[in-house]
């Protein structure tokens, strides 16, 4: 009896084995598909996170887009302003500048230099 009794037990460790190692594997299987399906999840909650930011992007921007064009203009105004001020005194002024440019060219004044000591003879 001790020979059957021993293949009895070897055939029970063996089927015990496999029924193991198939929980192990159904084991491996859902822990796979518990990380496909949270990995799935959490694109789908990126997604709509995104959309949302989005669309608050999309409404801050045109509620402010107004407020973008009109200091635009206000900015082009003053600027148009500072320009012609600008252009009013170059012709006011050419004239003038010219003339005393032409004079420091013109009109000179010959000195020594300070450092140039004067020599005796």
């Amino acid at each position: 009896m001790a020979p059957t009794q021993g293949s009895n037990g070897i055939q029970t460790l063996l089927e015990a084995e496999k029924d193991a190692a198939k929980i192990v594997q159904e084991a491996r299987g859902y822990r796979t598909q518990k990380l496909k399906d949270a990995r799935s999840q959490a694109e789908k909650e990126i997604a709509k996170y995104k959309a949302q930011k989005e669309e608050e992007f999309k409404s801050y921007e045109a509620e402010h887009a107004g407020k973008t064009q009109v200091s635009q203009a206000a900015v082009d105004k003053e600027t148009e302003a500072s320009l012609s001020k600008i252009q009013e005194s170059f012709e006011a002024n050419k004239e003038k500048v010219v003339q005393k440019l032409l004079d420091r060219v013109i009109l000179i004044n010959p000195q020594l230099h300070p450092n140039l000591k004067k020599v005796e003879s």
